[in-house]
């Protein structure tokens, strides 16, 4: 049954299906979530109008867990199974989460100058965020530069699987240790702590990145699934 959905053919027809969908999608919903986040939703009572770089943060930080996530559980699956396929799904999921992480750091940096009087300090979420952001490089360098290629994807899948447990550090870091960053809000046992008014365009935003992020991580696939496809093709071919 996986091995149905992660077939080149499968992936190249949803690819071919889904792309220019996911990318009208994404236009409406980042247009929609921005519009509502700078002129419906309220100021915060305390940080006032630096709380709208939520709705880039939030998201993008969802975004580069989520994708990592991903990685781990293809990884895995292609350790296993020794599928080439599912090392190219996970290639093709790491630029699109490394950016995320990137935004999440910076808009993070941007939002903690007013908020806390300094760009960075060494809080456990912050510093595990950073720690993500280098286990996306070293994942992106590991396939992009190590030879062979085989070596490199055995290398690069270890890497995303332990690599995971700094997930669940970046998650509740804030109820562990003593931190600056505020506790979660929204994902939460109990019920969202923000105004409804605020939710609703942070929501739209988290749903339109996501939309966004699948639209480039299908193009990331089909350039992979294409690239295979040609060395698969010179391989095939007889020598002279």
């Amino acid at each position: 049954m996986i091995k149905h959905f992660i077939s080149p053919a499968y992936l190249l027809k949803i690819s071919h299906n889904w792309l220019k969908p996911s990318a009208i999608i994404a236009l409406v919903l980042l247009s929609t979530g921005v519009g509502l986040g700078l002129v419906w939703s309220p100021a915060d009572y305390v940080q006032g109008e630096t709380v709208r770089i939520m709705y880039v943060h939030v998201p993008a930080s969802w975004g580069a867990m989520l994708a990592y996530f991903g990685m781990a559980l293809l990884s895995l699956y292609a350790f296993l199974r020794q599928n080439p396929t599912a090392h190219i799904l996970t290639r093709s999921m790491a630029p699109t989460g490394f950016c995320l992480c990137i935004i999440s750091l910076v808009t993070g940096a941007i939002w903690g100058k007013p908020t806390w009087g300094t760009w960075w300090v060494w809080d456990a979420r912050l510093t595990s965020m950073l720690i993500l952001a280098f286990l996306y490089a070293g994942y992106i360098v590991t396939t992009s530069y190590v030879k062979p290629e085989q070596q490199a994807l055995k290398i690069s899948a270890i890497l995303a699987i332990i690599g995971s447990i700094n997930l669940p550090i970046i998650k509740w870091s804030v109820d562990w240790w003593h931190t600056l960053h505020q506790p979660a809000s929204i994902l939460r046992l109990t019920k969202p702590a923000i105004h409804w008014q605020m939710l609703v365009p942070l929501m739209i935003m988290a749903f339109g990145m996501a939309a966004l992020c699948f639209c480039l991580f299908l193009m990331q696939l089909r350039t992979h699934l294409a690239q295979q496809k040609v060395i698969a093709s010179l391989l095939r071919r007889p020598s002279a």
